[in-house]
């Protein structure tokens, strides 16, 4: 922690830039990058590809289109997959920047941006699927029902495996977009079972095509709040889990401050949140106040990186103003 103290006229001023290397952890929750866990990726993925070439084999051996869809769809996940784990590896690998450097904030924004990937990439699976299924209305095929049940089955069981892997970062927007996804595919695994279940017993090839458009419905309400929250973070908006308003009560609070300006709050990374405020006070002791605040924004509101300015008096940004 440094600080810094700058006489301008009347005015004092104290900023101070706290930035918490220690993993960013609260309650026992580790916001650092360290927390994206790249094994999971790599081994979600192996799995993951494994079974889309099992199940193109399968789809082209049965002349089964279900397969064959389904197993496209499969394939974007291992795509989504691939984005996720590649941004949380240069997450880590970047850091948080080195001073003179172009990318001063590390490589973070990737975990952002490969949220937002996953979930256009879930959209356009959600599309192909219900126009695949739409086309099935028009011109129902025989279908394999014993075939696909098989191999729907070992599919919904490895996704599922999958998606447990990242069950318990879900406070990582790029880990969730991963879990999203691979509960996506076991949901569209278990459909196409049940699908082949009523096919089988009943002879009628419609029930294929209406489950489809079921599990479309599901995988688009389960990816809004993903592909909501990645745009938020890609566009430097606050992340959903701090509330500014709290944020600025709890700041004006502090012994001695009388006012809080120019609040800023946006993601470094789908883990890690940046602050930068103006306070204005009466305190003799802003070191200590400095403390205090920043003591204030990392244990309630868990963000690790803020940089704070102190003032005695409300003064503009532009120092010619």
């Amino acid at each position: 922690m440094s600080v810094h103290g700058h006489s301008h006229a009347d005015h004092d001023h104290a900023s101070d830039h706290d930035h918490d290397h220690r993993g960013h952890g609260h309650a026992g929750h580790d916001h650092g990058p360290v927390d994206t866990g790249d094994w999971r990726y790599a081994v979600a993925l192996a799995i993951n590809l494994a079974f889309v070439v099992c199940e193109f084999a399968a789809g082209f051996a049965v002349n089964s289109t279900a397969l064959l869809a389904d197993a496209g769809h499969n394939l974007t996940d291992v795509l989504g997959l691939a984005m996720a784990g590649g941004a949380a590896l240069l997450a880590r690998m970047g850091g948080h920047g080195i001073a003179g450097g172009r990318r001063t904030y590390g490589l973070g924004k990737a975990t952002v941006l490969a949220a937002l990937g996953n979930a256009l990439l879930l959209i356009f699976a959600c599309g192909a699927i219900a126009f695949e299924a739409v086309r099935r209305f028009a011109e129902p095929a025989p279908v394999h029902s014993m075939t696909i049940m098989a191999v729907a089955g070992v599919g919904f069981v490895l996704n599922l495996a999958t998606a447990l892997l990242f069950i318990r970062s879900q406070h990582d927007l790029n880990a969730r977009g991963a879990y999203l996804h691979m509960m996506a595919d076991a949901g569209v695994s278990l459909g196409v079972v049940l699908a082949g279940g009523l096919m089988m017993a009943t002879g009628w090839s419609m029930v294929d095509p209406i489950v489809s458009l079921l599990i479309v419905a599901v995988i688009l309400w389960s990816t809004w709040g993903l592909f909501k929250d990645s745009v938020n973070l890609a566009v430097d908006g606050v992340p959903a889990q701090v509330d500014v308003i709290r944020l600025e009560a709890a700041l004006r609070e502090l012994p001695g401050v009388t006012a809080v300006h120019d609040l800023h709050v946006w993601g470094l990374s789908t883990t890690e949140t940046a602050l930068t405020a103006h306070l204005v006070h009466e305190r003799a002791d802003p070191t200590a106040l400095l403390k205090e605040a920043q003591v204030l924004v990392r244990t309630r509101f868990f963000i690790g990186h803020t940089t704070l300015q102190l003032e005695t008096e409300a003064l503009p940004d532009c120092p010619d103003c």
